[in-house]
């Protein structure tokens, strides 16, 4: 737990205690937050709506009430947001984490994220608490879908386009999302949770713990008498539960953390 009546440690002895949790640890578990995909200049969930789509609030495009009252609508700002991830690149933190895993130790990456860049940038086991972008499914029938490699044409602002039908039943396909009102992904909830429950270490990046279940991920950990490393440049709510705080952003503390342990 950190105290905040003592003073702040620098970055450096920070380090120093986090590698001396991580160092010999067979088992780690990571919570990802939207901070480190916003590292590789993808827009947060409110910040994308930004030009045209300012017009538009998030809250309003992100429930299934939104996608049966315009499906065009909905489907054409996931598109717009799927453009912005494929055209960015995995960061530092994201190929320090992949780094860390080809160590030796197993890496479970618990991520709150919609975008690849975990897997991109070569991590192996990453669980999707809110789903994601490339990932479709029918709003029907709920059958998966995939899509091709191509980069979608830039959708313009509050632009309309169709979504395009289940091979199966002829539904249309809804962004693989979890949208407000909707529960989890079983599967992924029940690896995340057994992650925290075998890790010997916990790691939290870039998010605030404020959305919750995930949020309550550390706590979990913490509660089971696990280390909790946290990554962020300011407090966060996981300040309670943290044993180290690095107060830097992911794509420089993960890196200097890797030096750390050689």
């Amino acid at each position: 737990m950190i105290d905040p009546c003592q003073p702040v440690p620098s970055l450096g002895d920070s380090l120093d205690a986090a590698a001396a949790l991580l160092r010999g640890a067979g088992r780690i578990a990571v919570l990802s937050g939207a901070g480190i995909s916003a590292e590789s200049g993808i827009p947060t969930f409110r910040d994308a709506l930004t030009g045209l789509w300012a017009r538009f609030d998030a809250g309003d495009l992100a429930t299934p009430e939104a996608f049966e009252r315009d499906p065009a609508l909905v489907w054409g700002w996931y598109e717009w947001r799927r453009m912005k991830v494929l055209q960015s690149q995995p960061n530092p933190g994201h190929l320090a984490l992949a780094r860390l895993a080809a160590r030796g130790p197993q890496v479970t990456v618990i991520t709150q994220n919609v975008d690849d860049l975990h897997e991109r940038a070569g991590s192996r086991e990453v669980h999707h608490l809110h789903g994601s972008l490339h990932a479709p499914r029918c709003f029907e029938c709920g059958r998966s879908h995939g899509f091709g490699p191509q980069i979608p044409d830039e959708p313009e602002g509050g632009r309309r386009l169709a979504p395009p039908a289940c091979d199966h039943c002829g539904g249309p396909l809804r962004p693989g999302v979890v949208w407000f009102g909707e529960m989890l992904p079983e599967d992924a909830w029940r690896a995340a949770t057994e992650a925290i429950a075998h890790c010997e270490v916990m790691i939290t990046i870039g998010t605030s713990g404020l959305v919750f279940p995930a949020a309550g991920l550390p706590g979990l950990a913490a509660g089971r008498g696990k280390p909790v490393i946290q990554i962020n440049p300011t407090a966060t709510e996981h300040d309670d539960c943290a044993r180290v705080a690095l107060r830097a952003r992911a794509g420089e503390a993960l890196p200097a953390l890797l030096e750390r342990l050689g």
